[in-house]
């Protein structure tokens, strides 16, 4: 009796059959090569008949090169760290296609010279924020303090309040970050009260700044007093004001949330930020403030080191000067069009055991911590969450109480549909 086994198309045949020949040109020989020996080593242990080798090798293929996997975000939280933060609005997303290829990044094409890196961007960051003299942009927020301190405070004392000593996620914590700087802190007032006394008394000859750290990722509440950034202006040294979340004007949604604009109002020297938080754009770390100071810290020799590509800066301008990023529509969604979507989609899935129920939506990525937001949720059987997870497309949601919950304050509407179908598999 022959070996089926023999019957398994030779690798060299599999890579030459036509759409998998295609395939490999978008994704890569060694990529598709990989896939192809996977599935004929199924097919010599009985997983895969031989026949259908090289339809189980297109049915395997990524959909792109990167492993990174798309994911509809139903989780609720608008900024989700763990799912990239902040998804690019369309504009965006056009403007990282124009610049993978090669750019006027830092070349002006009417003089045929150099010119200024990103200015594009920058110019659209000082348009956004006119009450900033200067502005500067670097890969992340951490590395927005670490040049202020490299620039404002080697070896020299950065004062700041000990109820602002903060861990910004994965372990990395704000002393250890700016002590890396050469930097020495000196700690202020206790962790629940702290005036503006207690920063004028620690204030001397080896003072390079007063930092104010905004404590987006947590609260304190009760017995509670801190100075504010207009107390600390009046202190006659270079005031930061690290915001964080990358709000750059006042939201009605989010009183309590401090901003750019209002930061140098008060008088703040420098304002630190993110680009991918509340300002809804890629990766970065936004410094506005001081024209001469922000030079300064542009200067300096580790801003090249803390520089961000043209991939960013292409997508932060676009946010910027385009339309509403999908994390301001998210904020906004109103709770009557979330649940007509969720009626509909409940409609769409017949038999399915779903129902609507009401939810609540958090803002995240150490944004606006405490605030609620109102929402609307698909709830199915606790089994789905994993299906879910785990499908094509991937769809995060949350398990509460034996129920899979999918909110769709964070589901964008052109989602929909792929929902629905994400689910019906799952059925």
């Amino acid at each position: 009796m022959p070996d089926p086994r023999r019957a398994i198309p030779r690798t060299d045949a599999v890579l030459g059959e036509p759409r998998i020949a295609k395939a490999a040109g978008s994704l890569g020989r060694d990529l598709v090569k990989a896939v192809v020996t996977d599935v004929q080593r199924a097919a010599r242990a009985g997983e895969v008949a031989p026949a259908d080798v090289v339809d189980t090798v297109l049915a395997r293929l990524p959909a792109s090169a990167s492993s990174l996997r798309p994911v509809i975000n139903a989780t609720g939280v608008v900024v989700h760290t763990n799912l990239g933060r902040a998804p690019l609005s369309a504009a965006a997303l056009d403007a990282l296609v124009a610049a993978g290829g090669a750019t006027d990044v830092e070349f002006d094409l009417a003089t045929g010279s150099r010119a200024r890196r990103g200015r594009g961007a920058l110019a659209a960051l000082a348009a956004a924020v006119p009450d900033a003299g200067g502005v500067h942009v670097v890969n992340n927020n951490a590395a927005a303090l670490l040049l202020c301190a490299l620039a404002l405070a080697p070896g020299r004392e950065i004062v700041v309040s000990r109820g602002e000593l903060v861990e910004i996620g994965d372990g990395f914590r704000l002393p250890d970050l700016l002590e890396s700087a050469g930097s020495r802190l000196r700690e202020v007032g206790t962790t629940n009260r702290t005036s503006v006394r207690d920063y004028a008394a620690a204030l001397g000859p080896d003072t390079g700044f007063v930092l104010k750290v905004h404590p987006s990722n947590y609260r304190v509440t009760g017995f509670t007093s801190e100075a504010t950034l207009g107390e600390l202006a009046g202190l006659g040294v270079p005031l930061v004001a690290d915001i964080g979340s990358g709000l750059l004007a006042p939201h009605p949604l989010l009183p309590a949330e401090p901003d750019a604009a209002s930061a140098l109002r008060a008088g703040a020297t420098l304002v630190t930020a993110s680009g991918d938080k509340l300002l809804g754009g890629p990766q970065a770390g936004l410094l506005l403030g001081d024209a001469d100071v922000v030079e300064r810290l542009r200067r300096h020799p580790a801003a090249r080191a803390l520089r961000v590509d043209k991939l960013t800066l292409a997508a932060l301008e676009a946010t910027l000067r385009g339309p509403e990023p999908p994390v301001q529509e998210a904020l906004g969604a109103a709770v009557e069009h979330l649940r007509d979507r969720a009626e509909t989609l409940v409609k769409a899935l017949g038999t399915v055991d779903v129902r609507v129920v009401g939810s609540v939506s958090a803002v995240g990525g150490g944004g606006a911590p405490g605030v609620e937001l109102p929402s609307v949720a698909l709830s199915l059987p606790a089994r789905y969450a994993a299906a879910l997870r785990t499908g094509h497309p991937a769809v995060a949601g949350r398990v509460v109480k034996d129920r899979c919950l999918l909110d769709l304050r964070t589901v964008r509407p052109e989602e929909d549909a792929k929902l629905l179908e994400a689910v019906r598999r799952c059925g």
